[in-house]
């Protein structure tokens, strides 16, 4: 696998190694007089109600947006749930001020089958050089139910660069990429760090 490839994965930890991967059924069904077991399969939103899965979609996670809050201004939402939607991002730079604290959300759907350790991973550059690979991680869901029809994950705050060698225009690759290393989404965008909003 080229580097960059390597780079878009998020950072294994040492010893830890992917749990086996069951059908919906094999998880109804595991260990049912098992308390402990009950409460984990409920932490996952097993047994939540009505699937909703579209059985035309094939997709197995689905993005529908990444939002950045940062106080003193409105939300910039990046909208994903149009069909290439993300083609045109790196192209629509937004204005981030420098020093900012500001945290991210991602909003999303999963479908079919349980979505196992779910990774966001972030690799900015400056001029082509990187300045940063910052990953995040989401967890592991259950398909959404009706119930429980979209999932939303707030990542931890972050502080923008400040000073006057930080200003200026970055691109970014956001990858949501899942424990067997499938890649959901993957996408290029850009922001410039600027002395106001």
């Amino acid at each position: 696998m080229a580097s960059h490839e390597q780079d878009l994965l998020p950072d294994q930890t040492e010893g830890f190694k992917v749990g086996e991967k069951k059908t919906m059924d094999e998880y109804n069904q595991l260990d049912a007089d098992d308390e402990a077991m009950q409460r984990y399969k409920a932490s996952l939103g097993l047994g939540g109600g009505k699937g909703i899965s579209d059985p035309n979609d094939p997709r197995h996670c689905i993005i529908l947006s990444l939002t950045m809050d940062s106080e003193g201004r409105d939300p910039v939402t990046i909208d994903l749930s149009a069909k290439g939607a993300e083609t045109t991002l790196k192209d629509k730079p937004f204005k981030i001020k420098e020093g900012a604290k500001f945290s991210m959300t991602a909003k999303f759907k999963v479908q079919h089958e349980i979505l196992s350790g779910l990774h966001y991973v972030q690799i900015v550059k400056r001029k082509g050089i990187r300045v940063s690979k910052d990953q995040e991680m989401i967890g592991s869901y259950a398909p959404n139910t009706e119930q429980n029809p979209v999932y939303t994950k707030k990542f931890a705050e972050e502080d923008a660069p400040s000073g006057m060698l930080a200003r200026g225009h970055y691109t970014a690759v956001s990858t949501f990429v899942d424990d067997d290393k499938k890649r959901h989404l993957e996408f290029e965008w850009s922001f410039d760090i600027a002395k106001d909003w």
